[in-house]
């Protein structure tokens, strides 16, 4: 698992930087997760995924349910994270624009692991940095820590010398099948074609 051990700090790059840098920020920071040991309980094999109610940029209710119908890929992060996140979500919009006449067949998710400060505004100017549709959401504290353990993200609070805080988590991307089951996992330094194709199949699946 790779962990986003991501500094708040002012948005300094342009989106072609971004994508200028990468797969060499896709695991900028990282660490080890607690489970790294490799030790695995029956509850860790079941893939993740599970019942979520969070709202997205418009105030909309956004479920498990609302998404079925089309497979999606998720994406856990927050707004203030300065490389990996804008990274993977720029990579995103590229795989979305590759895909072509297939691109709206699926769903580009973004979740905040940050309800401190991610109000559904700055999600929404975030991902308006990114040249792809992508549902943005965000919602009760307590309902993203349920999402996050049912989906298996790793979400720290670190707190910093300034009395600021920043986040580490899971900087992995999941993608679901159009019925909503988890299908497989998918990192930024995956080589463009073929993500596009393991997009396409899921899509075709």
């Amino acid at each position: 698992m790779y962990i986003s051990n991501a500094r708040p700090e002012p948005r300094r790059s342009a989106l072609a930087a971004l994508l200028a840098l990468g797969l060499t920020v896709g695991i900028a920071g990282c660490s080890a997760s607690p489970d790294a040991d490799n030790r695995t309980t029956a509850a860790e094999r079941v893939g993740p995924g599970g019942p979520f109610k969070l709202i997205d940029t418009k105030g909309r209710t956004v479920s498990d349910q609302t998404l079925k119908g089309k497979p999606y890929a998720i994406f856990f992060g927050f707004t203030r994270c300065p490389d990996v996140c804008p990274t993977t979500m720029a990579r995103m919009a590229v795989l979305h624009k590759k895909l072509g006449t297939q691109a709206s067949k699926m769903n580009i998710v973004f979740v905040s692991v940050d309800p401190e400060h991610d109000k559904r505004e700055d999600v929404a100017s975030f991902l308006s940095m990114f040249d792809a549709p992508v549902i943005g959401l965000t919602g009760d504290p307590a309902e993203l820590k349920r999402m996050e353990k049912s989906f298996k993200i790793y979400v720290e609070r670190v707190p910093l010398p300034n009395g600021d805080y920043t986040i580490d988590h899971t900087a992995r991307i999941l993608l679901f099948d159009r019925d909503g089951q988890f299908a497989d996992t998918m990192d930024a330094k995956e080589p463009e074609d073929q993500a596009v194709n393991r997009l396409s199949r899921l899509i075709n699946a």
